[in-house]
């Protein structure tokens, strides 16, 4: 395919600069346009070494106002950046609504470079382009621009640009062994930029060849590309608001044909105190060592708990931690998004939180928002919390490829116990905070989060990162099963490793 591209194009200096001219103004408009509409934009900047990445990208800014954008040179990853799943230092840089981000080599580092110098298996690379094109379909989806450009030299231009860069003891550090070794080899590297772009060559985000021989005429089509970019975002914008179509439903609407998980579950489980205090005592002090071994071993945790409202998520979480080292875990409670939060994708907040190797995250409460409270108070659209399903689902099997442990806890009790234990709360001047106007608010809306709750379960329980019912009624058969739950999982972990 790219031995197929015409690089003998050149642009005339005196049509460049007229329409340049024009260009330029036009581009700082549609950026304060795009900050206006709260619009954010990515930009990726992919290609062979020397073919002028950097000085299609210094002049691209050239137009924009410095305030709102970002550029992010993408190298080798750094020892913190190793230490968490491959796309979190990525999520981790995703412009907020209204900003430009720039990207200097991208995500796509692990199916090129690390591909070519033998770093990771065809197993690995099958992964990594799986999660690439979740990652720019969840990105698209809500409503990220993302331009992709893959700048294109021949062997023989990439060649004499090395030797020019390496002629000056002022540039020569710009080419690494690594680039030479790929001039060298250029037609198996060149094999394997074609085919990821074949294989991310999507409707959502697709990929802009740029004859990058002829400096002018690259830096003139990436103009233009970026121009007609951001005026279609714009236009869509500004347009009415589709109707959302009729969605097929999830449940039939008939109460007695839906799915239902949580009507099997069995609420006079129960343990006595003496019970609960001898297996309290045993498991905490295994999962003590547990801890220390899974940070030995580099092995990354996430348990988030859901449940009702004083399901008993807090107590677990406490019982859970209190022989733990605090320095090897966190825990992550999930409020309402906040301004910054709000202006980013909805899982950014979360990936931001996902552990490095050996720590354990925990949150108490989770992106499982997007598909009940969300769902049910009409905080997002029905396409995304419907959406959201595969979404979650991908996110999750990126960390467990990654090695993650993950494990999810829905805490189950009746309505009558939450009455029981909300009324308690009341009567009790150390635990009045906890219970809120809008806690009984969600008791009128009962059925509807049992519904939302069964087909989440149903839908997000994979083999990499199930659901873990807990019956919650008794709090110490509750508290138990959480933390044996977590060391049988831990254990068998380990286990594997060894």
């Amino acid at each position: 395919m790219l031995e197929k591209i015409d690089l003998t194009k050149k642009m005339d200096k005196d049509i460049f600069d007229r329409r340049m001219k024009e260009l330029e103004p036009k581009l700082g408009r549609l950026q304060r346009e795009c900050r206006e509409r709260k619009i954010p934009v990515m930009i990726v900047f992919e290609g062979y070494g020397a073919s002028g990445k950097g000085a299609q990208i210094a002049a691209l800014i050239h137009a924009l106002d410095p305030r709102g954008f970002t550029v992010y040179p993408v190298k080798n990853e750094t020892e913190e950046e190793k230490m968490h799943p491959y796309l979190w230092r990525f999520w981790t840089k995703l412009p907020e609504q209204g900003r430009i981000a720039l990207y200097d080599s991208s995500w796509y580092r692990r199916v090129l470079n690390d591909r070519f110098d033998g770093k990771i298996g065809e197993a690995k690379v099958e992964e990594a382009f799986d999660s690439i094109l979740s990652f720019e379909r969840q990105l698209t989806d809500g409503g990220m621009v993302l331009l992709k450009f893959f700048l294109d030299i021949d062997k023989k231009e990439q060649k004499k640009r090395f030797k020019k860069l390496l002629d000056s003891e002022d540039t020569a550090w710009r080419v690494s062994r690594q680039d030479l070794e790929r001039n060298e080899d250029f037609e198996r590297y060149q094999e394997m930029n074609e085919e990821m772009i074949l294989r991310t060559d999507t409707d959502y985000a697709p990929w802009n060849i740029i004859e990058a021989v002829d400096r002018r005429f690259a830096t003139l089509k990436i103009y233009v590309l970026v121009v007609e970019a951001l005026e279609q975002a714009l236009r869509r914008a500004g347009a009415p608001a589709e109707e959302e179509e009729p969605v097929p439903l999830h449940t039939p609407s008939d109460a007695s044909l839906q799915e239902s998980t949580l009507s099997k579950v069995d609420l006079t489980l129960s343990m006595d105190k003496e019970t609960y205090k001898k297996k309290l005592k045993k498991l905490q002090a295994r999962l003590e060592e547990l801890h220390g071994e899974v940070y030995r071993k580099r092995i990354p945790v996430v348990l988030g708990f859901e449940g009702w409202d004083a399901g008993g998520k807090g107590g677990a979480i406490k019982r859970l931690t209190e022989r733990m080292d605090p320095r090897g875990y966190v825990v992550n409670p999930t409020a309402s998004p906040n301004d910054i939060e709000r202006a980013h994708h909805y899982l950014w907040r979360f990936w931001r939180a996902m552990p490095k190797a050996g720590h354990i995250a925990i949150f108490d409460r989770t992106w499982y928002g997007r598909v009940m409270v969300e769902r049910i108070e009409g905080f997002c659209t029905t396409r995304e919390w419907q959406r959201a399903y595969r979404e979650i689902n991908e996110m999750e099997r990126d960390l467990a490829q990654e090695g993650a442990v993950v494990l999810k806890f829905w805490m189950q009790i009746d309505k009558d116990e939450q009455a029981r234990r909300f009324k308690a709360r009341q009567e009790n001047p150390d635990k009045q905070w906890k219970i809120t106007e809008e806690d009984w608010r969600n008791r009128e809306k009962w059925e509807q989060y049992e519904e939302a709750v069964n087909e989440m379960l149903i839908r997000t329980s994979t083999s990499y990162a199930p659901w873990v019912i807990v019956e919650g009624n008794c709090k110490y058969y509750a508290r138990i099963k959480v933390l044996q739950t977590v060391v049988d999982a831990l254990e068998k972990r380990l286990k594997e490793e060894s």
